[in-house]
């Protein structure tokens, strides 16, 4: 028979191996009514709605001041959970903004702070952190290619108030505005700047317009750096792009080395016009000035011929007879002083030799050769006056 069944010994027969005794005391595990009966004691007396103990007087007292103590635990728990719940702390990088009634009220700065919920309502972000947002697709270029463009947007929250009251979600409008400006830029330029040097520009451009359309949404993100990554030709047309690009590559290499060339050719030929200007240059002054010089010179012998008209053309005579016969090929011969006959002479051995070495001929040594024969030349500087009147 079970210890716990009627008829059975319940004073002696303990589960637990205890034995109850005369003064209540027992081995074995706690009562938990004993223990709750005790603790709701203990709260009664706490806050003055219990009975005291030993007393019991039937009329429900002890019930209603149970009733009390409950209530009024529950209250504190719920003050503890509001209080811990109204106080929060910014961190240093954070700031938040207090709604009252739905209403904006401020914008509270790092620190300890609190809040009433749930009339007020809180919204903390991080405001100096960098975000980054992803956007790829393909765009279609000024020319009508397609081309697929990676970019990257970092931002940052600048105004917390705008960020959390004027648009609803305002991550997601900066990649509909991302999206709406990489659009427009990239089908405003041609596919070949897209691929290769213009990337920076593209960049700078997407910028400038995104933050354009975020400050007129008022959505408190500024943009902090644009990058546009290689872009691509879509996979169904790499190969032709790639043709495209070698052949591009090709044509820069030609236009170099035809600017090498030029930059060679060029330069020099400059150099010789500018000589053949410089030696046309000298040839006029001197030409000029050559000029000049005889017309002094004849002013001034015309001075000299009023003065002694026979004298001065005897002498512009023999200066220009010593010109002419000493520059010609032609040697005069004279017998000795006895009315002999003039001997014009050609010494046509001379004449050759000059003409294959492209020298003018000596004359003083043809002349030389014949001095003992009398020989004269036309270079003498005091020819017989006979022969000179013969001669002129």
């Amino acid at each position: 028979m079970a210890w716990n069944e009627p008829g059975g010994n319940s004073n002696n027969q303990d589960p637990w191996g205890g034995k109850r005794r005369n003064n209540g005391d027992r081995k074995g595990p706690p009562d938990l009514d004993e223990a709750f009966r005790k603790l709701q004691e203990s709260l009664n007396g706490l806050f003055g709605g219990g009975k005291k103990r030993g007393s019991d007087d039937g009329n429900g007292s002890s019930g209603k001041g149970g009733g009390y103590g409950l209530l009024g635990l529950g209250l504190v728990v719920l003050a503890a959970v509001w209080l811990y719940s109204a106080v929060y702390v910014v961190d240093e990088q954070e700031q938040a903004v207090v709604l009252r009634f739905g209403k904006y009220y401020e914008t509270v700065g790092p620190g300890l702070n609190i809040y009433f919920p749930p009339i007020d309502k809180k919204y903390m972000e991080n405001v100096t952190r960098e975000r980054a947002y992803t956007k790829q697709g393909q765009m279609l270029t000024e020319d009508e290619n397609i081309v697929e463009v990676p970019l990257t947007v970092q931002y940052k929250i600048s105004n917390l108030r705008d960020f959390v009251l004027n648009v609803d979600q305002p991550e997601i409008s900066l990649q509909h505005a991302t999206e709406s400006a990489l659009r427009h830029v990239v089908g405003s330029t041609a596919m070949d700047q897209v691929l290769t040097e213009g990337r920076e520009l593209m960049a700078s451009e997407i910028k400038e317009r995104l933050q354009r359309f975020l400050d007129t949404y008022r959505t408190g993100i500024t943009v902090t750096q644009v990058n546009v990554q290689s872009a691509a030709a879509p996979r169904e047309v790499q190969e032709a792009f790639d043709d495209v690009i070698r052949a591009r590559e090709d044509e820069q290499r030609s236009r170099n080395q035809a600017e090498t060339y030029a930059n060679g050719v060029v330069p020099e030929a400059r150099g010789q016009a500018q000589r053949i200007i410089e030696d046309a240059n000298g040839y006029r002054d001197e030409v000029v000035s050559r000029a000049k010089g005889e017309a002094d010179r004849f002013t001034k012998l015309v001075a000299e011929y009023r003065k002694a008209p026979e004298v001065t053309r005897e002498r512009l005579y023999l200066d220009t007879m010593q010109e002419v016969f000493s520059n010609t090929s032609k040697v005069l011969v004279t017998g000795n002083k006895g009315g002999q006959s003039n001997l014009l002479y050609l010494p046509l051995d001379k004449m050759i030799e000059s003409g294959r070495t492209g020298s003018s001929p000596v004359t003083g040594a043809a002349a030389a050769s014949n001095n003992d024969a009398g020989t004269h030349s036309g270079a003498d500087s005091q020819p017989q006056p006979t022969r000179s009147r013969e001669s002129r």
